[in-house]
């Protein structure tokens, strides 16, 4: 979200061959390089336990590239050839040989000691891999050094607890950030232009004025070739305590004092610490069983590759909680996320509340619709805003239609959600990051889930989630998209 200016520096991704680098990172960099966001010197090492070569990973970068859609122009060849290196770090000393390179590196292109080490790792590995960069030393520079973890942060709240105390015996806080990329995403960082820029929506964002919120990640895939992964996580710890989360706090928080990073997060705590605690009569587990995806047959979570017969895995969650303070007391927040969902949809419906008096009952039934205001942050990101008027016919009708904007009408190319996190990291902007008592707040909400698990009820593929998690969300009311 800065507007700062890029300064020189020595970027090291460890997990260097990975999928994250592989799809996300290398053309995410790409992409910011083609925009002349990196200054002269400026490079990137990959490291990882593997061994390889520097003209074989900048063959790997190449491949990534024009997977990524990137026409292979000598440009873009140049670009690979002369910024991507690669050190392998596995056996005993596998850091000190990182540390060496490094300074190799800084010393052969001019850089002055600035360097982002960025884990794009598997979770269990995070703290040896931070032991490692302590131990040798390379959590300090003649620069600055920043440290950015990827999610999830911990599996509950001791876990997230236990890796803060060993990031901060090596890193200052203001060095490291912990990333959700869904913060980066244009929709979610225009919540707080939207919300505090805009004198029609600030004074009914509300208990008042607010019926209810609705916040929906849905998946159509399912778990792919994520088995190992999923098993051990599930739909709780995978969307809900971060992406979910992140959501709720930016819809809820309060005004922060200024625009900067320790403010707009100070209010995101605040939110996360005034949500009563969770009822186990609030919180519906589902699985998806076999069914159809767009006229196909669709496999069961536990016909997967990889999944146990006997799994009790949740592959969907519906939350229904509330947010006990001034501005949202009695106003219930639902957050819904689900695999083999019909459709591949995240949004944040706020519904208002209808006209004190049923004026127009008569030509609508018992009440008139409420006004609606959607804000889809994936695919097709924008905001729909519902609202009432006369149909232009006999006898006398009402009904329902919409003030819309999408991004794609006005703006093109808007930036991956990485490639605009990789360059507030680099330009040491912290207000997209999750602090660390932001993670252990939103642990502590949720971990009371993990600990006594909710009955995990069955829904088919192709559906919006179980029969239960519809008498918990209101039935057929109007409650997020179906």
């Amino acid at each position: 979200m800065t507007n700062a200016t890029t300064e020189p520096h020595l970027f090291v991704i460890l997990g260097g061959r990975g999928d994250l680098m592989h799809r996300k990172l290398l053309p995410a960099l790409y992409r910011l390089y083609r925009r002349g966001l990196f200054p002269a010197g400026c490079c990137f090492l990959g490291a990882g336990r593997g061994e390889s070569t520097d003209e074989e990973f900048q063959e790997y970068a190449r491949g990534s590239l024009a997977e990524a859609g990137f026409t292979m122009t000598p440009d873009a060849v140049r670009w690979c050839n002369e910024s991507i290196f690669y050190q392998a770090i596995g056996g005993d000393d596998g850091y000190r040989k990182l540390a060496d390179r490094i300074q190799a590196l800084e010393q052969a292109r001019d850089l002055p000691g600035n360097r982002i080490f960025y884990l794009a790792l598997p979770p269990s590995v995070f703290p040896a891999s931070i032991e490692g960069l302590g131990e040798t030393g390379l959590n300090q520079s003649a620069g600055w050094t920043r440290l950015v973890i990827e999610k999830p942060f911990g599996r509950d709240l001791s876990t997230a607890e236990e890796l803060n105390r060993l990031v901060h015996r090596y890193f200052a806080e203001e060095q490291v950030y912990r990333i959700d990329h869904y913060l980066g995403k244009e929709t979610v960082q225009n919540l707080l232009v939207f919300r505090f820029a805009n004198a029609l929506t600030e004074p009914i964002w509300n208990r008042e004025r607010v019926e209810r919120v609705e916040i929906t990640v849905a998946e159509s895939l399912g778990i792919e070739d994520r088995s190992g992964y999923y098993e051990k996580a599930g739909a709780m710890r995978d969307m809900i305590q971060n992406h979910l989360a992140q959501l709720l706090t930016l819809t809820a928080m309060e005004v922060p004092g200024a625009f900067e990073a320790d403010a707009i997060r100070n209010e995101k705590v605040k939110a996360l610490r005034a949500v009563t605690p969770l009822q186990p009569d609030a919180v519906v587990f589902g699985q998806y069983t076999a069914g159809e995806m767009g006229g196909k047959p669709a496999a069961g979570y536990r016909d997967e590759a990889g999944v146990a017969p006997d799994s009790e895995t949740e592959s969907y969650v519906a939350i229904r909680l509330e947010v006990n303070n001034w501005r949202w007391q009695g106003v219930p927040f639902i957050l819904r996320t689900g695999k083999r969902l019909p459709r591949r949809t995240s949004q944040i419906v706020v519904t208002f509340r209808r006209p004190p008096v049923a004026l127009f009952a008569e030509f609508r039934g018992e009440s008139v619709e409420p006004n609606r205001l959607v804000i889809t942050i994936q695919p097709d990101e924008g905001f729909d805003l519902s609202f009432e008027v006369k149909a232009p016919e006999e006898p006398y009708r009402l009904e329902t239609q919409y003030l819309r904007f999408r991004y794609a009408d006005v703006h093109t190319g808007l930036p991956d959600a990485y490639e605009t996190l990789l360059l507030d990291v680099m330009n040491g902007d912290a207000t997209l990051f999750v602090r660390a008592d932001e993670v252990e707040a939103a642990w502590h909400l949720f971990s009371p889930l993990l600990e006594n698990r909710p009955k995990v009820y069955p829904y088919a593929a192709g559906t919006w989630g179980p029969k239960e998690a519809d008498e918990l969300l209101g039935g057929d009311g109007p409650w997020a998209t179906r």
